[in-house]
This record gives C-alpha cells, sequence and structure tokens, in this order.
C-alpha cells in the first residue's frame, strides 16, 4: 500500500506545530503561568522546552522517519523484542486523549455558536459560570458538539496527509498566529495592561516550588505532543531530504511561541480588568467572555477568540486521530478511509462517558475523579510520561546506531549528538520519572 508523505517542509512544520500547539497552549498555559509564579515559571518552561522537550520530539520524528510506519510498527520494525508493545500504550493514550479532548473541543463548537449569537457577552462572571455549568452539563448538547467536533476532525484525516492534514494546517496555523497577534494588540492597550505584561515577564524566584518545577517540566514536554505517538506518526511521512533537526527545532520553536503569544494574549487583558489569572479553564470559557463585554466591538473580538480556540483544537485533534487511523493502515492494512471511520465511531463511543461525565454521570467516580477527570488523569499523568520514556530509551539505547546514521546522512556528524543521545539515554527518563512519580 502506497504511503503518504508531506508535499512540503513547510508543511509538516506547520502540522506539527499544530498538533503541539492545541487548546493546551490557548487556555491551559495562562492559567498554569498564573498559579506557579509569572515570570519564574516562564523561563523554567523555555529551559525544559529547549531541552529535554525539543530532544525528545526529535526522537520521536527519528523513529517515525527511519522506519517509514506508525509507532507500533515502527517499534518492531527498529527494536522488535517488547518495544512494540509498549508503544501500544501509545496508541490507548492518544485514543484516550482525543474522547475527553473532543468534548472540550465541543465547548469551543458551543461557545463560537454562542459569540455569533452574542449571548455569551456578559460582565456578570458569576452568570457566566451558570452558563458554563450548564452547557456541560446539558447531555444532549454536550455530546452532540463532542460529536460535531470529531466529525470535522474526521473529514480532515479522511482526505489524507497532503489534501486534508498539509492543507487544513498551510491555511489555519498562520491563520491562528494571526488572531492571536490581533487580540494581543487589543490586550495590551487595555488600560492597566501593562501590569499583567510585567507580571508575566518579569521573575520572582520566591514564587518557585518544587511542584512548579514539575509543572514546568510536564508542560514543556508534553504541550510538544510527545509521549503519545503523534510525533512517530507524522515522522513517518517526512521525505529523506528534509533536515529533521532543523524541522524538530522549528516545531518547538511555534510551539513554544504559542504559549508565549497566548500568555500576551490573556494575562494583560486579565489583570486589566481584576480577573484571577489563576482561574483554570474558566479563565477562556468564563472570565474571557466577561472581558470582551467591555471591549468596544467585543462581540467581533469574542467570535475571533472563541473561532481560534477551535483551529488550535481542531489542529491538535487531528494529530491524535492520525496516529491511531495509522495504526489500523500499518498493522491490519485497512484502507485510510476506513480506518478513520473506525476510528471515529470507536472514539464516538468513548466520547460519551466523557460528556455525560459533568451531568447525568456526575455521580459515577473513581478515585474521586468523574469520568472525564480519570481519563484525562490516566493519559496525561501516567500514559504520555511513560510513552515520553520509551521513545527517549529506544533511540538512546536500542536503535542507537541507526539513529546516528539518520541523523547524519553520510555526512560529518553534528557536535550536538553524543549530548542528544546523553538527554535520551539518561536525562530524559530520569526527568520524566521523576514527574511520574511526583504526580503519583
Amino acid at each position: 500500500m502506497a504511503r503518504g508523505t508531506w508535499g512540503s517542509r513547510i508543511g509538516f512544520i506547520l502540522a506539527a506545530a499544530g498538533s503541539a500547539v492545541g487548546l493546551g497552549a490557548i487556555w491551559k498555559f495562562p492559567f498554569v503561568a498564573g498559579q506557579n509564579g509569572g515570570g519564574a515559571f516562564l523561563i523554567l518552561y523555555l529551559v525544559f522546552s529547549f531541552s529535554i522537550g525539543l530532544a525528545l520530539l526529535l526522537a520521536e520524528m527519528l523513529i517515525g522517519r527511519a522506519a517509514g510506519l506508525s509507532a507500533v510498527s515502527a517499534f518492531r520494525k527498529l527494536a522488535g523484542g517488547a518495544w512494540p508493545w509498549a508503544a501500544r500504550l501509545s496508541v490507548l493514550c492518544v485514543f484516550l486523549i482525543l474522547s475527553f479532548y473532543s468534548v472540550v473541543g465541543g465547548w469551543t463548537l458551543i461557545y463560537l455558536f454562542e459569540g455569533m449569537r452574542g449571548t455569551v457577552l456578559n460582565t456578570d462572571t458569576a452568570a457566566l459560570g451558570v452558563y458554563f455549568h450548564n452547557a456541560s452539563s446539558d447531555p444532549v448538547l454536550a455530546l452532540g458538539a463532542a460529536l460535531g467536533f470529531l466529525g470535522l476532525t474526521g473529514v480532515v484525516v479522511y482526505l489524507g496527509v497532503q489534501r486534508g492534514i498539509e492543507q487544513m494546517s498551510k491555511v489555519l496555523m498562520p491563520l491562528l498566529f494571526l488572531l492571536m497577534a490581533i487580540l494581543i494588540v487589543r490586550a495590551l492597550t487595555l488600560p492597566g495592561a501593562l501590569a499583567g505584561l510585567s507580571w508575566f515577564v518579569t521573575p520572582d524566584w520566591e514564587q518557585i516550588t518544587p511542584g512548579a518545577v514539575v509543572e514546568a517540566l510536564g508542560l514543556a514536554c508534553f504541550s510538544l505532543s510527545v509521549g503519545a505517538g503523534t510525533m512517530v506518526a507524522y515522522g513517518s511521512y517526512v521525505p529523506r531530504e528534509t533536515d529533521l533537526p532543523r524541522a524538530a527545532a522549528w516545531v518547538a520553536l511555534l510551539a513554544v511561541g504559542s504559549c508565549l503569544l497566548a500568555g500576551l494574549m490573556v494575562l494583560p487583558a486579565v489583570f486589566a480588568f481584576g480577573l484571577d489569572p489563576a482561574a483554570g479553564p474558566g479563565l477562556t470559557f468564563i472570565t474571557m467572555p466577561a472581558v470582551f463585554a467591555q471591549l468596544p466591538a467585543g462581540q467581533v473580538f469574542a467570535i475571533a477568540f472563541f473561532f481560534l480556540l477551535l483551529v488550535a483544537a481542531l489542529t491538535s485533534s487531528v494529530s491524535m486521530l492520525e496516529p491511531l487511523a495509522s495504526y489500523l493502515i500499518d498493522e491490519f492494512g485497512v484502507p485510510r478511509r476506513r480506518a478513520v471511520l473506525l476510528c471515529c465511531a470507536a472514539v464516538a463511543l468513548a466520547c460519551i462517558p466523557a460528556a455525560l461525565s459533568g451531568g447525568v454521570w456526575r455521580e459515577v467516580q473513581f478515585l474521586g475523579l468523574n469520568l472525564f477527570e480519570l481519563m484525562d488523569y490516566t493519559a496525561s499523568n501516567l500514559l504520555l510520561p511513560i510513552g515520553g520514556v520509551v521513545s527517549a530509551t529506544c533511540v538512546g539505547w536500542a536503535i542507537w546506531p541507526r539513529a546516528r546514521g539518520e541523523l547524519s546522512n553520510g555526512a560529518q556528524l553534528p557536535w550536538w549528538l553524543p549530548l542528544f543521545r546523553a538527554v535520551c539515554a539518561v536525562g530524559a527518563p530520569l526527568l520524566i520519572g521523576w514527574v511520574f512519580l511526583y504526580k503519583l
């Protein structure tokens, strides 16, 4: 079966960056920074992103291109033994993430529609909180929106690598950054916004705790979309002539840049209106509509903002569905279109408990977590760290001769190669293992 390839290097970079950006960069980064010291957390995040995070990103892309296959098949071809079984955890991980992520993506559809109607523009944050609760707990609305979002994702992946994923990323990723830039300019011109900017970029090291260090390391590694097999799948479509280290560096730069832009977009506006920067998910779905309600042409900005969230959610969800489909294609020879339909059907079923956990199934809990929270915790705090360690140790130990040849490409070995191996073989497993144990 012929395997697709990216039509251009920029198409691959934008698609991979779109995978890493996601809703996490837009709404999670600002409030996590708010909870962990602002500027000091920002510096820690940058250091970890361009060290451990970049190394893991390159390792996963390298595995994918070296094998020309998705995660499980790639580990079987390159390393054999028990490695494919370890890689199957990444398939389970990305399945769980897409299942509850589609619910959050559905919320963006709801708020985009309500933004067009103007019904969410309200300065009363208590009323906005009630609206968010009612929308997320309504079984028909929450599940219907989640399935609608999953359907959009399926259409893009159904069309394939070049016609679907690459073309979408070439259009939507530049548009995402353009919309963010417009909202940043507007936020920085608000009275009192410079206080938020100063807080965001000025480090206060007294605010840093061991927990904040763990949060910075975890967010750096996992905001780059490593550990779930997505970059292995994307790397499998990279042509041999592509400079993989340079492409990985560009992906990391764009992904980290999107987090910084999100901070500049949200935090100055939040400070300008005296809102709480550590408000969690409510920073997006509860407090931001209150900000728009106090802006000239607020409805226009609200529509742009929630469309931006939808774009960010879609670029990530596409990268999650792709490795699931690739698993069926590579392991069982299922045609792409049938594989996409089967994966969408399975994820749609798994969406049901995630969507209903805020309403009629709210009382169904395990270890104090509802079903949505349990899926999030299992994937983010258990399976993702394991996936990162598997990729790093495989490159650093099991397939290092092949990895070294892949990076040298017949030319002189790059100066940073020993450092890259040290990070993969020792540094990443130790640090990610620390995060794993700390969160447990």
